[in-house]
């Protein structure tokens, strides 16, 4: 499905905008860094109907470089739909643009705007320009901005609204199906009997049956991410309880086929993620997109068990909260920071290593 920015020049937050530049105005304030907030009210009041917030110095990273665009609407699963880069009136444009190109800034749908005029840049050519000063255009070139969507993110979308439907359904059919085999397949009965007892002893001397059987839905669903997202085919070889649940995995799925025959009817879905993935070439932006998979993924197949055994990711606000406030901590209590030697970091549940990965 289209978007549609429903936006028209009487609209308030057209009019919000030109009253606050005029404001501006009468104060002589022409800067960049006076103007631009203006501008990005404006992007913030429009995202909105899209769900879309606007990330200020949005990082990027192109090669060994990081850039910051002035900023990126991206959605909930923090995918960006467009960037935004600010000037002031006194700008060059088009040598300014010339510039950013150089230094490696996208050229799929962002939006080079000064208060008079603005430059869209999408598909890697100029789609337009307009006059700012005249509400039409503006409304026109804000328009063609958010309508904009990259063909894979429409099918990432449809293949997300279809799975999620499907998700209970799928989690509890291979739950099902683990009780059945259990019982019926030999091999993998006595694999999941070694796996419960290495889990009682590694893990939880009182780990349920139930919660080894959440682990290894979990393990089914996500192990091909791992190894394709971020290209890391000994992922289950190097982990040593991903290797071992391997293991039982194998002695599941090997009478139907194997684990491709097993999970076809989700091709689809995972060719989505794996190609939505594939348009974000920062690490840290690849994983808070696959974080942001996994907590609504997971909320899916089963919201009580994630709460009772942690399968749910610790949101990303969360993390980043935690790990600031124990930085803060240090340095006003301590003096201390968590980068200083004799500083131990001890994470006992370190999982995927989300609370390390923000820690460095």
């Amino acid at each position: 499905m289209m978007n549609v920015l429903k936006l028209k020049p009487n609209h308030t937050a057209i009019k919000a905008y030109y009253k606050e530049l005029q404001q501006l105005s009468l104060l002589d304030a022409h800067k960049e860094g006076a103007v631009s907030p203006a501008f990005a009210n404006l992007l913030r009041a429009c995202g909105k109907q899209f769900h879309w917030t606007l990330y200020e110095q949005y990082p990027l990273k192109q090669g060994e470089k990081h850039i910051y665009p002035d900023g990126a609407l991206v959605d909930a699963f923090n995918l960006p739909y467009g960037y935004w880069e600010a000037k002031d009136s006194h700008d060059d444009l088009e040598k300014e643009i010339k510039k950013k190109f150089e230094k490696g800034y996208p050229r799929n749908n962002i939006l080079f705007q000064a208060p008079e005029w603005a430059i869209l840049w999408q598909d890697g050519a100029k789609k337009m320009e307009s006059d700012l000063s005249q509400s039409e255009q503006l409304v026109e070139i804000l328009k063609a901005f958010f309508e904009y969507q990259p063909p894979a993110y429409e099918e990432w979308r449809q293949a997300v609204d279809a799975f999620k439907d499907e998700v209970p359904k799928i989690g509890q059919g291979i739950l099902q199906q683990i009780e059945k085999e259990r019982w019926q397949n030999p091999k993998f009965g006595q694999a999941f009997e070694r796996f419960v007892t290495l889990c009682q002893e590694s893990l939880n001397s009182n780990i349920s049956i139930r919660a080894v059987e959440e682990m290894l839905v979990q393990h089914l669903l996500t192990e091909r991410l791992f190894r394709k997202i971020f290209n890391n085919p000994d992922f289950v070889n190097l982990n040593l309880i991903a290797s071992e649940i391997e293991k039982v995995i194998h002695a599941l799925v090997f009478p139907h086929g194997g684990r491709h025959q097993f999970f076809k009817p989700l091709d689809r879905f995972y060719n989505a993620i794996e190609t939505t993935a594939a348009l974000i070439s920062d690490f840290s932006q690849k994983q808070a997109f696959l974080n942001t998979v996994y907590e609504k993924f997971f909320q899916g197949f089963s919201v009580k068990v994630a709460d009772t055994h942690g399968i749910v990711y610790t949101p990303q606000a969360v993390v980043k909260f935690m790990v600031n406030s124990i930085e803060e901590i240090l340095q006003t209590e301590f003096d201390r920071s968590l980068s200083d030697e004799g500083v131990h970091i001890l994470d006992p549940f370190v999982g995927t290593g989300n609370f390390m990965i923000h820690v460095m």
